[in-house]
């Protein structure tokens, strides 16, 4: 699949508002509507776009408290423990990583008292070793 720069700029736009009409798509990329149309379509039949999803308002994500919950799990237990983990709706994205630790999971919670007993709640899945979490103080960059 052969992705160009003028796909590049249209999943860029599509990132930012998805739901933008694609008269306006086509006039921010100097192309026709037709054009834009069609680029979507493939894009979407190539697997290229997978969906459509929320992004959720910067008021209500404000009020969450997120973290970092690095996981180190037994030995042989990451087929038992990530449906269990994916299970857990606060937990946005689960990733695989090097070093130390074996999972890094972005929770995301109402409060620190729910962050607190979620962080629990992973903890003691069995297969879960130990967790380390740094609450995120702040976005400085989200792309």
């Amino acid at each position: 699949m052969k992705v160009t720069e003028k796909d590049r700029e249209l999943l860029a736009i599509l990132s930012e508002n998805a739901r933008m009409p694609t008269a306006t798509i086509a006039r921010r990329l100097g192309l026709s509507r037709t054009t834009v149309q069609a680029r979507i379509e493939r894009l979407e039949r190539e697997g290229v776009i997978a969906g459509y999803g929320v992004r959720l308002s910067e008021n209500y994500e404000k009020g969450l408290v997120k973290a970092h919950v690095l996981i180190t799990i037994a030995p042989r237990a990451l087929s038992r423990v990530t449906p269990e983990l994916g299970a857990i709706r606060e937990i946005r994205t689960l990733h695989s990583v090097s070093g130390s630790f074996d999972l890094i999971a972005v929770v995301a919670a109402a409060s620190i008292s729910e962050l607190d007993l979620l962080i629990d709640r992973i903890g003691e899945i069995d297969g879960v070793e130990k967790t380390l979490s740094s609450i995120i103080l702040s976005t400085r960059i989200d792309r």
